[in-house]
């Protein structure tokens, strides 16, 4: 498995039977500066999406329209991209599962808004927030918890998953913080590895993902804050 941060909370995730974008917020991110959109995107099958917000669908239908990949996200979120010309889509929502091609993907709990403001200024609820468990065939299990704040429940999706890779919003404001997330990561869950992501983008979010790391002093979990565009292999 080859996982690539592409800045914001965007990764691309390489397995031996599929190439997938996260939350692809690509086009407008500061972080993604310098970076190429169709080398990112090359022969991805699928896009996935935790929630309806315009930092995370990103550039989603542009993508899907040249790359005829599946796209993931919730049925309320699926519906509304259906409208605008994708039409590969996988529907689901919170507690579901759907198998894919070498791979399942869960929808689990976020606790986050989901809506984007349309050209005329009014606002379009698109579901709930999810985060997304990720099981692969032979290979390690990633969840990318989505934008959200700590909550205990967290506890459940460990039992229930045992994730090895979390993919862990820390920038506040719209999310959890360093610290907190932090907390969650030592509390709840048993990651052998935890990606931060959702900072550096934006002036009014934290610019590094440092009290994270700090927070995670100390815990069997290698904490890898990772530069746009790196590549870690697993």
């Amino acid at each position: 498995m080859k996982i690539t941060w592409l800045g914001h909370s965007a990764f691309r995730i390489e397995t031996s039977k599929a190439k997938m974008l996260l939350d692809p917020f690509l086009s407008h991110n500061a972080s993604f500066s310098g970076q190429d959109i169709k080398d990112v995107s090359a022969g991805i099958t699928h896009i996935l999406l935790t929630h309806g917000h315009g930092d995370h669908v990103g550039d989603t239908v542009a993508l899907a329209k040249e790359t005829g990949a599946v796209v993931l996200a919730n049925a309320d979120l699926a519906a509304w991209l259906g409208s605008k010309g994708v039409d590969r889509v996988e529907m689901g929502n919170t507690g579901g599962t759907i198998t894919l091609g070498g791979f399942s993907a869960t929808f689990t709990n976020a606790l986050h808004s989901s809506a984007q403001i349309t050209e005329d200024g009014v606002s379009h609820a698109l579901g709930n927030a999810n985060g997304l468990m990720l099981h692969f065939d032979d290979e390690a299990s990633i969840f990318a918890m989505g934008d959200t704040d700590i909550f205990s429940d967290m506890a459940l999706i460990n039992e229930l998953h045992q994730p090895d890779i979390g993919f862990v919003p820390v920038g506040d404001r719209f999310t959890m913080g360093g610290a907190v997330a932090a907390l969650a990561c030592q509390r709840y869950f048993s990651f052998k590895i935890a990606i931060p992501c959702h900072y550096g983008t934006f002036p009014i979010i934290d610019q590094t993902a440092d009290k994270f790391v700090a927070g995670m002093e100390g815990s069997k979990t290698q904490a890898r804050a990772m530069k746009p565009a790196e590549s870690l292999s697993i």
